[in-house]
C-alpha cells in the first residue's frame, strides 16, 4: 500500500519526462546549435579587417611583391616574374650592398615615355594591401654594382671594374658584353648613392644611360625600396636571389669588415643592424623570463 501511495503522489515515475520538458530542451539545443553560426558571421567583418590591416602592415614594413615588366634583368629575371622585396632592413638603416638586386623609385624620370597601365578597382585594392604589384608606381629593378665611396669603370671590350677589381659576371645575359654599348668611367660613387646596371646589358637603360641627368646616373639610397630576395611566381621559376661571389673577392672594398662591425662602407650607416636589433628585442624577454624562473626556483627551495 505504501508503494502505491508514493506513485499516486506524483502521478508518474520520477524518471518520466513530461512532453513540455522535452519540447523546451529541444528548443534550447536548437538555439545552442545556431549560436555559433550567428557569432561567426558577426565576427567575419572583424576577421577580414584584421587580415587586411596585417597585409597592409606587411606590405609597408616587411615584404612587397613586384612584377617584372621588361627584359632588362634577363636571364636572372624574366618578364612577368613576381619577386618579393625585403622592406624591413632599410627601416633599420641598412643600405644596399654590391651585387644585390634592388627595387627603387624612379630617381630622375628614367621611365619618361613608358606607358603606365590603368588598373581596375580590384587590382587597385589588391595592390594597396600588397597582394599584387601596383601598376601605378614607377619603380625599377637593377643590380647594385657599386656603392658610396667606390670607384667604378668599364672600358669597351673589358669587364666592369670596382675599386680596381674586375668583376666576373656570369649573370650577364648570354651573348652580351659587360658594357660595349655604353662604356663609362672611372667614376667615384658619391656617399648615399649607388651605381646600378641591368643583367641584360645591351637591353637596359641603367645608370650608364643617365649620366647627364640631375643625379649623374647614380641612384640615391633613399629611393631604394628594398632588396629583391626571391622569385615567388611562377612556381616553376621559384628561386632566391643571392649576391654573386665576385662581389666578395678580397680587396674589392671594406664592406665585409664594416658589416662585421655593424657599420656601412663609410663607417656610419648601420648595415645589418636590423637583424641584430630584432634578435636583441626577442632575446631580452626570454632572458628575463629565464632569470625569473631560476630566481623563483631558488626561492621556493
Amino acid at each position: 500500500m505504501g508503494d502505491v501511495a508514493v506513485g499516486a503522489r506524483s502521478g508518474r515515475d520520477e524518471g518520466e519526462e513530461r512532453p513540455d520538458d522535452a519540447v523546451a530542451r529541444e528548443a534550447e539545443e536548437d538555439g545552442a546549435l545556431e549560436t555559433p553560426h550567428r557569432s561567426f558571421w558577426k565576427e567575419l567583418p572583424l576577421l577580414i579587417g584584421i587580415a587586411l590591416l596585417l597585409a597592409l602592415l606587411i606590405k609597408t614594413f616587411l615584404v612587397q611583391a613586384f612584377s617584372i615588366p621588361s627584359d632588362s634583368m634577363q636571364d636572372t629575371l624574366q618578364r612577368g616574374d613576381r619577386v618579393l622585396v625585403d622592406k624591413l632592413t632599410p627601416w633599420f638603416g641598412s643600405e644596399p650592398e654590391r651585387g644585390e638586386v634592388v627595387v627603387f623609385h624612379d630617381p630622375a624620370n628614367w621611365l619618361s615615355g613608358e606607358p603606365t597601365p590603368e588598373p581596375n578597382i580590384a587590382q587597385k585594392v589588391l595592390s594597396w594591401i600588397g597582394l599584387m604589384p601596383s601598376a601605378e608606381e614607377k619603380d625599377l629593378i637593377k643590380r647594385t654594382i657599386a656603392i658610396g665611396g667606390d670607384t667604378v669603370e668599364c672600358k669597351k671590350g673589358g669587364p666592369v671594374v670596382v675599386n680596381g677589381k674586375a668583376l666576373d659576371e656570369p649573370y650577364i645575359y648570354p651573348g652580351n658584353t659587360a658594357c660595349d654599348d655604353a662604356p663609362f668611367g672611372p667614376l667615384k660613387v658619391p656617399q648615399g648613392k649607388i651605381w646600378v646596371m641591368g643583367d641584360h646589358r645591351q637591353n637596359s637603360q641603367d645608370s650608364r644611360y643617365h649620366m647627364q641627368d640631375s643625379t649623374g646616373g647614380f641612384v640615391p639610397v633613399d629611393k631604394v625600396v628594398g632588396r629583391a630576395v626571391v622569385i615567388a611566381w611562377p612556381v616553376t621559376r621559384w628561386s632566391t636571389l643571392p649576391i654573386p661571389d665576385t662581389f666578395d673577392q678580397p680587396g674589392i672594398g671594406n664592406q665585409a669588415a664594416a658589416t662585421a662591425l655593424g657599420l656601412g662602407a663609410a663607417g656610419l650607416a648601420p648595415v645589418g643592424l636590423g637583424p641584430a636589433a630584432l634578435g636583441l628585442t626577442g632575446a631580452v624577454p626570454l632572458v628575463m623570463w629565464r632569470r625569473r624562473r631560476l630566481t623563483s626556483g631558488r626561492t621556493d627551495g
